[in-house]
């Protein structure tokens, strides 16, 4: 399988979870509790069930939220693997308000590569890889989620960054998760760069955001894990950006022992070199 033939593969698999949650999404569904108190429904179990099964086709692991997690002693060694959050913003699809994502990505030596991330509610599709020359962004209408080519969806998708539009700064922060570090460091940012609007957003839409240049920055000072941002990192650096760690400004890294990660800022292309971090 090419790398191309891999990344339509990708992407028609999120589209055909995506379809398979909205239909849940339309239903009066349950809603369960893991051991760490997050929601966990039918759709986060029927998307996991379809990502598997075709990206098995690719003979790469997988390291997915909802799957078996396979111990370091066996994962330490992969130079390839997919890393997948079937349904990602799982308390904003309890809450009804649209702000969730179904996240593929694909790890090479820690770093990931090709990311896809879609919007079912919106039907609004982003991928990226080096094989393809960047990151794209897709809304559907009327076209069939099955039939397309990945030659024809990139001539219909836009190039991430957008052109610029925006005349104030805008940083994305968590709906969910918004902590007095976040509050501290945009105070910070706004000394350096003056009046700053605040966004906020559910799911990895948020790094979605920042690929595009909707916003320009994304701080995270709380808790996520690898499933939660491999796939909006491949899009936001395949868009020319960045993610990197804010005590050190390193690029973050998968796969790790501990598949939580630390906290990270994301950094859009246009303002990557303007402000300072640390």
């Amino acid at each position: 399988m090419t790398r191309k033939e891999m990344l339509l593969l990708t992407i028609k698999t999120a589209l055909k979870a995506g379809d398979e949650i909205l239909k849940i999404y339309a239903t009066d569904f349950e809603v369960d509790y893991k051991a760490d108190e997050s929601p966990l429904t039918m759709a986060d179990k029927a998307a996991h069930e379809i990502i598997v099964k075709q990206l098995q086709k690719t003979g790469i692991p997988i390291l997915s939220e909802e799957g078996k997690h396979l111990p370091y002693s066996d994962r330490q060694n992969w130079d390839q693997l997919w890393i997948v959050d079937p349904l990602d913003g799982t308390k904003e699809f309890v809450k009804r308000n649209g702000e969730f994502t179904v996240n593929i990505a694909l790890v090479e030596n820690n770093q990931p590569k090709m990311g896809v991330i879609f919007c079912p509610t919106i039907k609004m599709l982003y991928f990226a890889d080096d094989s393809i020359g960047g990151a794209f962004k897709f809304v559907f209408n009327d076209e069939p989620f099955s039939d397309f080519t990945l030659d024809a969806l990139i001539e219909m998708s836009k190039q991430l960054p957008l052109p610029d539009t925006e005349d104030v700064f805008t940083v994305v922060a968590s709906r969910s998760h918004l902590t007095d570090e976040t509050k501290a460091f945009v105070s910070k940012i706004e000394k350096q760069v003056g009046e700053i609007r605040f966004v906020s957003r559910g799911s990895s839409l948020k790094l979605c955001m920042v690929a595009e240049g909707a916003a320009a920055l994304y701080p995270r000072f709380a808790p996520t894990s690898e499933w939660d941002t491999a796939a909006g990192q491949a899009i936001v650096e395949n868009a020319g950006g960045k993610v990197i760690m804010p005590d050190n400004e390193k690029p973050m890294k998968y796969n790790k022992e501990n598949i939580l990660n630390p906290w990270f800022i994301v950094i859009g292309k246009s303002i990557s070199s303007k402000i300072r971090i640390l």
